[in-house]
C-alpha cells in the first residue's frame, strides 16, 4: 500500500475551481515532487491530502486510509508561510512544536539541540524568532517539521530564503531521511532542486494533472532530435543537421528525422574531430514545464 494516493480530487471555493481533477500516489521512502506554476492548485491538493479541505468529490488514502487524529503525528509539514511563535525563544519554541506532535518536554530537548547544530543555529538558540534572520527562520522552520521524525513529510518550498550553504544542508538532511525510510513531498519552483532530489514528479496546471512519472523519463520524452557536441576547434558543416547553436562552448545541433545521434558520432570520428563532450540532448525541467504550462495554456 502507497503511503500516499490521490484519486480524482475536486475542489472549489465558491465561483472559482482550485482543483479538477487530481490523481497520483507516493510510493514508500521515496521524494516525490509536487510542481506547477503558481494558483495551478498545489496548495489546495496538499490541504486535502492533509485533511484541512475536504475534496468536492474524489478519495484521499494518507497512511493507508483516511486521515486521523493519530496520523497527524506520523506526518511533518511545511507550509510556505512561517508558523513560528515570533515572541518565544528559538530552542524553547521548537521544544513546544516537538510536544504538539506528541514528543515529551525531554525527547524534544534531547532532539533540538543536535539539529541546531546541524544548522549551524546553536548561537542563537537563546534569541526570539523574530530576532532571526529570513534564512535561519527557515532553517527553524524544516527543524520543527522534522523533530518529531515522520513517516510522511510534505514541505512547502524548503529551499525558501537559503543561500547554497544552507540549501546544501536542508538537501543533506532530505537525502538522510530517505535513508532512513521517510517519504517526501516537496513542492518548490527551483526545478533544478527537483531534478537533483526527485524520483518521479507530478506537474499540474489549472487544478489537473499535466506530467506524471519518473524524472528522467520525462525529461527523456520531451529530448527533440538533438545532441550537445563539445570539440576541439569548430564544427564543420555536416550532412543531417538542421541547426546548429553554440552556448557555453558547446554546440546544440538539430537533427533531421532521418540522421541517428550514432551517425553524428561517426562522422566525427571518421574526420578525426577530437570530441570533448557527446551526449543526447535533454531538456531540462525548467525548459519542460515552461514547455508543458505553454501548451496547455495555449
Amino acid at each position: 500500500m502507497n503511503p500516499v494516493t490521490v484519486s480524482h480530487v475536486a475542489k472549489s471555493f465558491g465561483p472559482i475551481q482550485a482543483v479538477q481533477d487530481v490523481s497520483f500516489d507516493v510510493r514508500d521512502g521515496e521524494i516525490f515532487g509536487l510542481l506547477g506554476p503558481n494558483g495551478a492548485g498545489k496548495t489546495t491538493t496538499i490541504r486535502l491530502m492533509l485533511d484541512i479541505f475536504k475534496p468536492d468529490t474524489g478519495d484521499v488514502s494518507i497512511l493507508d486510509g483516511p486521515m486521523t487524529e493519530e496520523k497527524k503525528n506520523r506526518i511533518g509539514y511545511m507550509p510556505e508561510e512561517r508558523g513560528l511563535y515570533q515572541d518565544m525563544q528559538l530552542d524553547q519554541c521548537l521544544v513546544y512544536l516537538g510536544t504538539l506532535k506528541g514528543l515529551s518536554k525531554t525527547e524534544a530537548r534531547e532532539r533540538v539541540d543536535p539539529y541546531l547544530e546541524q544548522f549551524d543555529l546553536a548561537q542563537h538558540k537563546r534569541k526570539k524568532v523574530k530576532e532571526l534572520s529570513r534564512g535561519m527562520q527557515q532553517k527553524a522552520q524544516i527543524i520543527s517539521t522534522v523533530l518529531h521524525e515522520p513517516e510522511l513529510l510534505i514541505i512547502d518550498e524548503p529551499f525558501s530564503g537559503l543561500d547554497p550553504v544552507n540549501t546544501q544542508l536542508a538537501k543533506t538532511l532530505l537525502h538522510e531521511l530517505r535513508a532512513k525510510g521517510t517519504t517526501i513531498i516537496m513542492s518548490t519552483h527551483m526545478m533544478h532542486q527537483v531534478e537533483a532530489l526527485c524520483d518521479r514528479i507530478l506537474l499540474i496546471n489549472k487544478g489537473t494533472n499535466v506530467l506524471y512519472g519518473p524524472v528522467n523519463d520525462i525529461r527523456r520524452s520531451f529530448s527533440g532530435h538533438a545532441v550537445l557536441v563539445k570539440t576541439v576547434g569548430d564544427l564543420p558543416e555536416m550532412p543531417g543537421v538542421l541547426n546548429v547553436e553554440r552556448e557555453n562552448g558547446a554546440n546544440h545541433l538539430t537533427l533531421s528525422a532521418e540522421t541517428q545521434p550514432a551517425d553524428i558520432l561517426n562522422y566525427l570520428v571518421h574526420e578525426q574531430i577530437p570530441v570533448e563532450q557527446f551526449e543526447i540532448d535533454v531538456p531540462t525541467l525548467d525548459e519542460i514545464f515552461i514547455q508543458a504550462v505553454s501548451d496547455e495554456t495555449g
